[in-house]
């Protein structure tokens, strides 16, 4: 952070206390009614149906090979 701000650790508290409390849910709330009312905002929306599945050996769960050492 710069030297002109309070500490980091403040900062991180408050942004915290507003994520709780819904202060950021408020704002972007606000932001986005006044940005579509002046028709800045584009609703256009693009879905990906994607589908990536990890083999067998990316998991970190531990699992039975039937070894009986």
């Amino acid at each position: 952070m710069p030297t002109d701000f309070v500490p980091w650790q403040t900062i991180w508290k408050r942004h915290r206390r507003y994520v709780d409390d819904g202060t950021w849910d408020t704002i972007l709330t606000a932001l986005l009614a006044h940005a579509d009312a002046n028709g800045l905002v584009d609703w256009t929306v693009s879905v990906d149906s994607t589908i990536r599945r990890a083999h067998t050996h990316g998991s970190n769960l531990a699992r039975d090979t039937g070894d009986t050492l």
